[in-house]
């Protein structure tokens, strides 16, 4: 018996069936005036583990026995059993001895149950030997299948990057016995997303498979791993998650106009700072990386216009900085440019950022009002000048090209004594009424001025009359 046991030992790690074949399937009870010890099989066995403790390894079904040394046809023993499961997953037959799992076995819920076993009289149930405690630990199979808890899973990983760039990191867990054989030795593949991305296999750090992939091409990729446990061999569980891939953007593309000439027009009595028109470059990149700032770079308008960044629409703004006028110039030619913001050096090679467009600008005649030869004048007059003398003349012209007639008019809310009149052909000013430099030495009206059009409309312009007497 003690080389059996021997043998049994050495391999005591060998596969379920060389195992249950080799061990004893006995615990031996010593009588009640004997010191504490099992078969000698056995007693080699527990010497391993301590002195009061043995360690069976279970699978299912009658996995050991209890026997003693007392008389073993009496039919006072009784054999009873306590402790983990004792009753309601191990049960024993107080008459044999023999020891049954009654309920299947779950390594993942419990993986060790510790027994106390003792033979005592039939009849009064006192001890007839000391308790033997032995610990059982449940033996894994391959029973669980890989789990991904996280998934489904998201990352991202920048476009344009080199090959073999790391993307994220996925693992799976198996409840199997880690130690025990390979049934919770993962392997990791990619069933679906190649040949974007590849995996390393016992580390599943996913990678970039290809190199330069364009989010501007294909922004999102769906990958589909597998953890296979047994080391991936034939036979082992497997279970699978998703990892949807997001490609982010860089700055790997230059604005671009949308149109390379723009015609735009302007009436050339346009209030300044108003918004003239809009040019647009566009860039397939997002966020700060598809960014523009406008320029004016060239024309023969540089210093009648100016052109602002609109971050929010992405396009430039032409306004007016200075005024038109129609019958000085009628059109203009400005070279705009479009460059980004945020340039990014390794990218370098693939500018230049920046596009330029050619904007043409169109004055518009507008029908302005009569223009006096100054806004003001000054005339001095002797106090006894003579009734209807002409005292002075004013004098105005239609700036537009088509330099309409002007008739002249006094504000008689200006003049409420009506002591001045005005020749409404010529602007000449005579006196209507005597003059007393005593009661007022200033007169001051204002004089109309009004563009007689070929419809028969009247636009107005008026200027102030200054009468000084002496």
């Amino acid at each position: 018996m003690p080389e059996r046991l021997a043998e049994m030992l050495l391999d005591l790690w060998t596969p379920l069936i060389i195992l249950w074949i080799a061990l004893p399937p006995c615990i031996y009870m010593a009588p009640m005036n004997q010191s504490h010890v099992l078969t000698d099989s056995l007693a080699v066995l527990l010497s391993l583990w301590g002195d009061d403790t043995a360690i069976l390894w279970v699978w299912e079904g009658l996995f050991s026995c209890l026997h003693t040394d007392l008389d073993p046809g009496s039919k006072k023993i009784k054999y009873i059993l306590s402790g983990d499961g004792a009753g309601t997953i191990f049960q024993i037959n107080d008459v044999t001895g023999d020891i049954h799992a009654i309920k299947r076995l779950d390594r993942e819920e419990k993986a060790e149950y510790t027994l106390t076993a003792q033979a005592v009289d039939w009849e009064t149930n006192k001890p007839l030997e000391p308790p033997s405690e032995f610990i059982i630990k449940v033996q894994d199979i391959n029973d669980n299948a890989p789990e991904f808890l996280n998934g489904p899973y998201h990352a991202t990983v920048p476009e344009m990057s080199i090959l073999g760039t790391s993307v994220t990191n996925v693992t799976a867990t198996d409840a199997d016995d880690p130690v025990y054989g390979n049934s919770a030795k993962l392997v990791y593949s990619i069933l679906e997303g190649q040949p974007y991305f590849s995996i390393e296999p016992e580390t599943a750090i996913i990678k970039t498979a290809l190199p330069n992939m364009d989010r501007e091409a294909k922004e999102e990729y769906l990958v589909v791993i597998q953890a296979k446990d047994m080391g991936g061999h034939s036979g082992g569980l497997s279970g699978t998650t998703t990892l949807t891939v997001t490609l982010t953007d860089v700055n790997d593309n230059p604005p671009k106009f949308a149109q390379s000439l723009y015609h735009f027009s302007v009436p050339e009595d346009v209030v300044l700072g108003t918004a003239i028109g809009r040019v647009k470059a566009n860039d397939q990149d997002v966020g700060e990386n598809a960014q523009s700032s406008y320029d004016i770079i060239d024309g023969d308008g540089t210093a009648l216009f100016e052109i602002t960044s609109d971050a929010q629409a992405q396009d430039g703004i032409i306004r007016l900085r200075k005024p038109l006028d129609f019958e000085t110039k009628k059109s203009y030619t400005l070279k705009v440019e479009a460059a980004n913001v945020h340039i990014d050096p390794r990218f370098s090679s693939r500018g230049p950022f920046k596009d330029t467009a050619t904007v043409k600008i169109v004055v518009e005649d507008a029908d302005e009002p009569p223009v006096f030869s100054s806004p003001t004048y000054l005339l001095e007059v002797h106090e006894n000048a003579a009734l209807n003398s002409v005292i002075g003349q004013v004098t105005a012209r239609d700036p537009d090209i088509t330099s309409s007639p002007i008739r002249f008019s006094i504000d008689r809310h200006t003049d409420l004594e009506r002591q001045f009149n005005i020749n409404a052909d010529d602007g000449k000013i005579t006196l209507a009424t005597p003059l007393d430099r005593e009661l007022s030495v200033w007169h001051n009206i204002t004089i109309i001025a009004t563009e007689i059009s070929h419809s028969n409309s009247e636009d107005g312009q008026q200027s102030k009359f200054y009468h000084q007497e002496k």
